[in-house]
């Protein structure tokens, strides 16, 4: 029945374009898929543009963490931020705005994922659409959010690795890169705990295995920290793991919900009493 559900996910289609079978053929599929991808991409495209306005505010949000990191280190330590090549303004420009865009945009692009899977749900979980949409989007920010709030720490660590007899020229796009990939991540981490109450309400895992498993994911999820996080230090570690712990925690919760709501929709039936056939 796993099997079955999780292909069902992927093989139909949302009510206003379901057939008289309640299918949907693979190229229809394909078709839904490309034109939510579309969408997304045409409002990522007009976020981008909407960005290059305001290209100096975002410099300057990218830059401050930098400069606070300087702040920590104090007298004696060195570090000047450099842009080499005659194009690397031009193309920190343009990937600036994009981040920024990307970010900006999660909450649709999020929602249009949601969309696409919902057809494969019953209809009393397809309620939980609204709660994805209005959830699913703002953790992602709040990740962010986290990532960008941790970062002059971790950077401070980072640079106060710098022999006081060095100077450390940070070119720029690679910080951008570093950022980047650590606000992403951020963003990507706070969203796992959402995916497996998504996979709960497939019938993929139930709230109970989870709670069997609980102290070995809390594990993972600290090992998972101490890896993707790029500084060594215990402070960033934790930013990251503790809140994803909570996270799971309340996954694992709403997961035995909706397993008790579910198996409560199942009739008990007695032993002795015949079950009504279904028609052909």
């Amino acid at each position: 029945m796993t099997v079955r559900r999780i292909v069902s996910l992927f093989s139909t289609k949302p009510s206003s374009a379901v057939g008289a079978g309640g299918q949907m053929a693979l190229a229809d599929h394909f078709r839904e898929l490309r034109a939510r991808l579309f969408r997304s991409l045409l409002v990522f495209l007009v976020l981008v543009i909407v960005a290059f306005f305001f290209y100096n505010q975002l410099f300057d949000l990218l830059l401050k963490p930098y400069n606070h990191a300087r702040e920590l280190l104090g007298a004696g330590r060195v570090s000047l931020p450099v842009i080499s090549g005659v194009g690397g303004p031009f193309l920190l420009q343009i990937k600036l705005c994009a981040a920024a865009a990307l970010v900006c945009s999660s909450p649709y692009w999020l929602y249009q994922i949601w969309s696409f899977i919902l057809p494969g749900l019953h209809p009393n979980e397809r309620k939980w659409t609204r709660i994805f949409a209005a959830v699913a989007g703002p953790l992602f920010l709040a990740g962010v959010a986290t990532g960008y709030w941790i970062l002059p720490k971790g950077l401070h660590v980072l640079l106060g690795l710098t022999p006081k007899s060095v100077e450390n020229l940070v070119e720029f796009n690679e910080y951008f890169s570093f950022v980047v990939r650590l606000l992403l991540l951020f963003g990507v981490a706070f969203e796992i705990p959402l995916f497996v109450i998504m996979l709960n309400l497939a019938g993929v895992i139930s709230g109970k295995k989870l709670g069997q498993y609980r102290p070995w994911i809390i594990v993972g999820v600290f090992t998972f920290a101490a890896v993707a996080t790029p500084s060594t230090d215990p402070f960033t570690m934790c930013m990251l793991a503790i809140p994803m712990t909570v996270l799971f925690m309340v996954s694992e919760v709403v997961a035995r919900l909706v397993d008790r709501r579910r198996a409560a929709a199942i009739p008990d039936w007695d032993d002795d009493q015949a079950s009504p056939l279904e028609a052909p």
